[in-house]
C-alpha cells in the first residue's frame, strides 16, 4: 500500500490510497493526512504544535554500520542519564536523541548539539531525521525546514564515512573549499 500526496495549484491538497483509489483532496494538509491514514487502517498522531521562533526541532542518531547501536547499549548510558537541555533519549532501534533546540538556523542548532554530546559523552551523533520529509526539497529557497534537515544529514552522515575512510578534517575542508562555497 502506498499513499500519495499532492500540492495543488490552487493551494489545496490530494492525497490518494493506491491500494483501494480512496483519494481526498482538502485545503489542510492535516486533514488529508488524518483522512488517508483511516482509510488504510493506520493510527494517526497529529503533528506537534510548532517550535518557538529561533528553535528547532530534529532527531540525532548514532548508526555504526558494523556494530550494534541500540538504545540500551553502555556507551549511551551518560546521554540516557544525562541528556543536552532539550533532547530525551528515544528508541527507534538503534540510539537516538529528540531535541528542541535553539540555534540561528537547523544547521547551528544540530552544529551546537553534535559538539556538546561529543564533548561531553564522547558519542559522535552521525545522522539526522528531523520533522518533515527529509528527501523532499520543497523548501530550497529558505534556510530551515525540509531541505535543511536533508543537507544536515548529508553532513553528518559524510563526516561519520570519511573517517571510516580514513580522511580528515583537512581533506573534507579542502573539498568544501574547492566547491567554491562561502
Amino acid at each position: 500500500m502506498s499513499l500519495q500526496f499532492l500540492r495543488n495549484a490552487d493551494g489545496t491538497v490530494t492525497g490518494r490510497n493506491d491500494a483501494n483509489g480512496f483519494t481526498v483532496t482538502h485545503t489542510d494538509e492535516e486533514e488529508v493526512t488524518r483522512q488517508l491514514y483511516e482509510d488504510a487502517g493506520w493510527e494517526y498522531t497529529p503533528p506537534p504544535p510548532p517550535v518557538p521562533p529561533g528553535h528547532h526541532r530534529f532527531l540525532l542518531v548514532h548508526d555504526e554500520d558494523d556494530e550494534d547501536c541500540g538504545f540500551g547499549d553502555e556507551r549511551y548510558a551518560g546521554l540516557r542519564e544525562r541528556p543536552p537541555e532539550g533532547c530525551v533519549p528515544t528508541d527507534h532501534g538503534l540510539f537516538a536523541l529528540r531535541c528542541e533546540r535553539p540555534g540561528k538556523t537547523l544547521l547551528d542548532a544540530v552544529a551546537r548539539t553534535v559538539a556538546e554530546i561529543r564533548r561531553d559523552h564522547g558519542v559522535v551523533m552521525n545522522g539526522l531525521r528531523a520533522d518533515g520529509r527529509p528527501g523532499e526539497w520543497t523548501d530550497s529557497g529558505c534556510g530551515d525546514g525540509d531541505a535543511a534537515a536533508a543537507l544536515t544529514h548529508l553532513v553528518l552522515t559524510a563526516a561519520h564515512r570519511s573517517r571510516r575512510l580514513g580522511y580528515g578534517r583537512k581533506e573534507l575542508v579542502r573539498l568544501l573549499d574547492a566547491t567554491g562555497v562561502e
